[in-house]
């Protein structure tokens, strides 16, 4: 059950809407491990929405067909509709770069996503190498897929073509993010305590490795400049770090428990991080000050026991795309979606067992990766967001 102030009348909190549910089939690999679905993603411009179906395979589907196919056929149907009218990835040339459907076995289960676009302006910071083995031209897309035994896949979004193999990490590679400025720098956050930073325009050399985190390292997010990398893990910091000297600007102290997501603003004038104490903090990262603190748990727990067992972790947090919105998803079976300039949130859904969520790249729908439900099939679901709380109901 939500927990909410005595002083908010959650009658008045207004309801978002879920717009449909992808379903995966069960798993023909490992029955007793990878039923969750850790991560969901979009691409940069809309194209694909992609999501590990809890296991070593990663689904791609054309967005715009999908959502179409919700409001046609409602919740219920939208995912069996998805998977049976959406056109499947053709062989032939012409077709390579329209969105289509199709599934990528990763050979591991997939902990992590990321889409990347190339500018080709953006050189490669390896200035001494003159001949690479790729050339990533402006309309390539790129995903990639962190697994559980510490590998990083490169695919080609488009034709589902393995590119590059990454092999440095012990341990699994719990997150992806890719520099917004189209550099193609990759940063990764493992369960070995370590951020990498690849560079695949120079097929795919590691460039650094950022040291810094006492435990694991749950998630890592750019700056829309591509200057400061925020990562977050197994302690209480918040770390930041300087992209251009790969050096650590500062740690933000002010959680009583570990974090676990952290998400810039589109301005990248505030910082979200979410937190296993049941709270979510927006911050100003460049003072280091904490300006707004969105509770999960009602009256709030004390530091002591914010630190330990409770039934309100905060998995997951994202801005939306105006910069005044946050998402936030938490074990109490909601998604809350908050104004910034408010202490309580003005919309809530919904949701079983969630444990990532992310804004399409419009805005208008939140996608959230669910566990294993009561059938043993993970899901992803896409309630639609406060911004566009009357938007589902057109279709």
């Amino acid at each position: 059950m939500a927990s909410f102030p005595s002083s908010v009348n959650e009658k008045l909190i207004a309801r978002s809407r879920t717009v449909g549910e992808l379903l995966a089939p069960t798993s023909p690999f490992d029955k007793k491990c990878g039923r969750e679905n850790w991560t969901v993603a979009f691409a940069p411009d809309g194209s694909y929405l992609a999501w590990s179906q809890g296991h070593r395979i990663v689904k791609l589907v054309p967005w715009a067909q999908c959502l179409n196919n919700f409001l046609l056929h409602g919740t219920k149907n939208g995912a069996n509709a998805a998977s049976t009218r959406l056109p499947r990835q053709s062989s032939e040339g012409g077709q390579k770069n329209k969105p289509c459907e199709h599934v990528i076995d990763c050979g591991d289960i997939v902990w992590s996503l990321a889409f990347g676009s190339s500018v080709p302006e953006k050189q490669s910071r390896c200035v001494n190498i003159e001949w690479h083995r790729f050339k990533f031209g402006q309309d390539q897309l790129l995903l990639a897929t962190g697994l559980n035994n510490g590998r990083i896949k490169i695919w080609d979004a488009y034709t589902g073509k393995l590119l590059l193999n990454l092999m440095d990490h012990t341990e699994v590679v719990r997150d992806l993010t890719f520099a917004p400025d189209g550099s193609l720098i990759l940063v990764s956050a493992s369960r070995d305590k370590t951020l990498r930073v690849w560079d695949l325009k120079d097929d795919g050399n590691m460039m650094k490795v950022l040291r810094g985190h006492p435990n694991w390292v749950y998630g890592c997010a750019f700056s829309p400049d591509s200057s400061i990398l925020c990562s977050v893990g197994a302690s209480k910091a918040v770390f930041l770090w300087d992209m251009d000297k790969y050096s650590m600007l500062r740690k933000l102290e002010g959680h009583h428990n570990d974090v676990v997501a952290c998400e810039f603003s589109p301005d990248g004038a505030l910082l979200a991080t979410a937190s296993y104490d049941t709270r979510v903090y927006v911050w100003d990262p460049h003072i280091g000050v904490i300006l707004r603190e969105f509770g999960h748990l009602f009256p709030p727990p004390t530091p002591i026991f914010a630190g330990g067992a409770n039934d309100r972790w905060v998995r997951s947090v994202c801005f939306s795309h105006d910069g005044l919105h946050v998402a936030s998803l938490a074990d109490d079976k909601m998604v809350r979606f908050w104004r910034i300039d408010e202490e309580y949130p003005v919309q809530v859904a919904p949701l079983n067992n969630g444990l990532c969520c992310t804004f399409s790249t419009d805005g208008s729908v939140l996608a959230a990766g669910m566990a294993a439900c009561t059938s043993g099939q993970p899901r992803a679901r896409c309630p639609a967001c406060s911004t566009c709380v009357a938007w589902p109901s057109a279709g």
